[in-house]
C-alpha cells in the first residue's frame, strides 16, 4: 500500500567515529557490507517495500560517494513520477550563513520547509546505519490506532548493554510513561531502535520551539519535550532482527552472521528485497586450485587461494597460496601472493603484498585506541597498502600507504598501529 502521506527522513550525516578506519573517508551509511551492499540500502529497501514514494537523506561527513550512491533513486524502485530520494547537505540559505547539522533534530529542524514541500500527515525518522527489515506501514498503522502523536519503535536488550540506549517505560497500552536517554542505571530493557513516525505538526512545533537549542537530539531533546508537553507517546515493539553496526566487533559479528547456513538474517527473501546496486557485471572466478568453505563472494571476485568463513565484496582478488579466515575484505581490494589473513577487517581499494602473515600473535591493547581497535580484530583502512613479507599481529589498525620502514624488523606488533598522518 503506498504512503502518500507519509514522507521518511533518513539521518545519514554522522561519522561513525566508532568504526574509525572505515569511516576515515567515507560515510557510516556508505560501508560495504554483506560482500554486495552498502549500509543504507536497508533502510531504503525498508522505505520502497513499505510503499513510502518520497524518501529525504540527510548528509553531511564525507558524504561524495553517498550523494553520488542515493541520488534518484532507481536502484529502489523510487524514481517513479511522483517519487524520488532527496540528498539534503547542509545549505546556505537567503536570511543565515551556511550552518552544519549539529543534532539529528537539528537536521531536521533546517528542512522544515522541505518537509512542508510534501505537505505529509506524518513523518517517519530513520537511522541511516543500522541493518534490518521492517514493514513501515505496519508501524503507520499502530501509530493511527493508538491515536499517537508520536510513535518510537522498540527492541529488547540484554539488560547488561540498555545503558547505550533511550530507554522506554510503558503502561499496558503501550503509552511511554517514563524515557531515559542512556540511563547508568536502566530500569528497563526496551530500548529505542531511532526510528520515529510523528504527527507532522507535533514534530514541526517541538522543532520550532527547540530551534534554539545547541546539539538538538531527538532522544535528548524532542522526545523529552513531547512527553513533558503531555504529547500521546507510543512504543511500538519489534521482535525482529536489528543490528546497530556502531562498532568494529558488532560489524565484524553481523557480516559473519550472514554466512551460517541458515543465516539469522535472511537477505534474500522474494517478498522483502534488499536492493542495491550492482557495479559488476562479470561473475566470480574460482580456480581450480581454490578452497572456498562457508563463504559470501561478491560479483567479480576471482579466487585462487583458500578462503575459509568470510565474506568477499566485489572485484577482490585472492591470489594464489593464499588462506583468508574469519575476514571481511571489502570491493576492488587484492591480497597478494602466499599471504594469510586471520580476523581483519580489509577496507574497500586495499592492496595488501606476498607473503604477509596478518592477525597472529597474543592479543594486546591497542596503543591508540583500545576501545575501538579490539577484539582479536586486523583493521585496515581504503586504499591502504601493505608491503611484501611484514608481520602483523591483533588488535592494530592501519591506514595510508606503508611501506617496510613504518615495520621495525618486519613486525607491526598485535596492539600496533600504523596511520596516515592529516594531509599525507
Amino acid at each position: 500500500m503506498k504512503q502518500n502521506n507519509m514522507l521518511a527522513m533518513i539521518l545519514a550525516g554522522g561519522r561513525g567515529s566508532r568504526l574509525h578506519e572505515l569511516t576515515n573517508k567515507v560515510a557510516k551509511p556508505a560501508v560495504s557490507y554483506g560482500g554486495k551492499y552498502r549500509i543504507i540500502d536497508f533502510p531504503l529497501s525498508n522505505c520502497a517495500n513499505s510503499g513510502i514514494d518520497n524518501v529525504g537523506v540527510l548528509t553531511q561527513y564525507e558524504s561524495i560517494l553517498l550523494n553520488s550512491y542515493v541520488a534518484a533513486g532507481r536502484r529502489w524502485g523510487l524514481d517513479a513520477q511522483n517519487s524520488g530520494v532527496y540528498v539534503l547537505p547542509p545549505r546556505e540559505k537567503a536570511d543565515a550563513d551556511l550552518d552544519v547539522y549539529r543534532g539529528t533534530a537539528d537536521a531536521i529542524s533546517q528542512n522544515i520547509d522541505f518537509v512542508d514541500m510534501f505537505a505529509p500527515e506524518y513523518v517517519l525518522i530513520l537511522s541511516g546505519d543500522h541493518i534490518y527489515k521492517m514493514n513501515y506501514d505496519n508501524m503507520l498503522d499502530y501509530h493511527k490506532e493508538t491515536g499517537a502523536d508520536a510513535t518510537i519503535a522498540v527492541i529488547e536488550v540484554p539488560m547488561k548493554e540498555a545503558s547505550r540506549f533511550g530507554i522506554m517505560n510503558t503502561d499496558d497500552e503501550g503509552r511511554i510513561v517514563e524515557f531515559e536517554e542512556k540511563p547508568e542505571k536502566p530500569s528497563s530493557n526496551l530500548a529505542s531502535m531511532g526510528i520515529y513516525i510523528f504527527s507532522w505538526p507535533v514534530l514541526k512545533e517541538a522543532l520550532i520551539k527547540l530551534k534554539d537549542q545547541p546539539n538538538c537530539d531527538f532522544g535528548k531533546h524532542i522526545i523529552p519535550y513531547c512527553h513533558d508537553k503531555g504529547d500521546r507517546l507510543f512504543a511500538y515493539e519489534y521482535n525482529g532482527y536489528w543490528k546497530d553496526v556502531g562498532t568494529l566487533s558488532s560489524y565484524w559479528e553481523a557480516n559473519m552472521e550472514l554466512i551460517d547456513i541458515i543465516p539469522e538474517f535472511n537477505l534474500y527473501e522474494e517478498f522483502w528485497k534488499i536492493y542495491t546496486k550492482g557495479d559488476i557485471i562479470r561473475p566470480q572466478y574460482v580456480s581450480g586450485d581454490a578452497v572456498i568453505d562457508r563463504c559470501i563472494i561478491g560479483e567479480g571476485a576471482e579466487i585462487y587461494g583458500e578462503v575459509h568463513n568470510s565474506v568477499i565484496g566485489a572485484d577482490v582478488r585472492i591470489e594464489k597460496g593464499v588462506v583468508v579466515r574469519d575476514s571481511i575484505i571489502m570491493r576492488h581490494s587484492t591480497i597478494g601472493e602466499g599471504t594469510q589473513v586471520n580476523k581483519a577487517i580489509i577496507a574497500e581499494n586495499v592492496h595488501v603484498g606476498k607473503h604477509v602473515v596478518m592477525g597472529v600473535g597474543e592479543e594486546a591493547p591497542n596503543v591508540l585506541k583500545p576501545n575501538i581497535y579490539g577484539f582479536g580484530l586486523v583493521t585496515v583502512g581504503e586504499k591502504a597498502v601493505i608491503p611484501d613479507g611484514v608481520t602483523i599481529g591483533k588488535n592494530v589498525c592501519i591506514s595510508g600507504e606503508t611501506s617496510l620502514e613504518d615495520y621495525p624488523d618486519g613486525t607491526l606488533p598485535s596492539g600496533g598501529a600504523i596511520v596516515e598522518k592529516d594531509g599525507e
